[in-house]
């Protein structure tokens, strides 16, 4: 698969506080968040990018379809959520939209790292609202590592 070749996007402990934030937020939930990083979106749309990258890791295979991808293209200053059918339908496209525009007021003040992990707590939280943590049942389903593009 051609998207897991690592960029020096983040440094190490940029990173390591991006991870973070993808493990407390998914401690309390059966959803799954993953990170997205590439540094142009080879011409179409952000969304439909997001979605073509969701397919192509599967992402659709956690067991209640609540997985949520935050896709960054950096050079074009382009992002998008997309959320898996079990967290969109109960979260619907308002909620969405509202996360992309408190991103975009993080990013416009060149606080990327800050704003992507704001995202991921309030996914977090919309998640555990949605689909709180079952004891003994919910289990880790993807990665919590980043991944990057080309």
């Amino acid at each position: 698969m051609l998207f897991f070749k690592k960029k020096n996007f983040f440094n190490a402990d940029q990173h390591e506080k991006v991870i973070a934030a993808i493990c407390i937020a998914e401690q309390r939930t059966s959803g799954e968040v993953r990170v997205f990083i590439e540094a142009k979106n080879p011409l179409m749309d952000p969304l439909e990018r997001a979605a073509v990258i969701f397919e192509k890791l599967k992402m659709y295979e956690t067991e209640n379809r609540n997985a949520v991808l935050l896709y960054i293209a950096h050079k074009h200053k382009e992002l998008a959520l997309f959320g898996d059918k079990g967290i969109h339908e109960k979260l619907g496209d308002e909620y969405w939209y509202n996360e992309v525009q408190m991103m975009l007021t993080h990013f416009k003040k060149n606080e990327l790292l800050e704003g992507i992990i704001y995202c991921i707590n309030d996914i977090g939280e919309a998640l555990h609202e949605k689909f709180p943590f079952i004891p003994g049942e919910d289990k880790n389903e993807l990665s919590d590592d980043i991944i990057f593009g080309n």
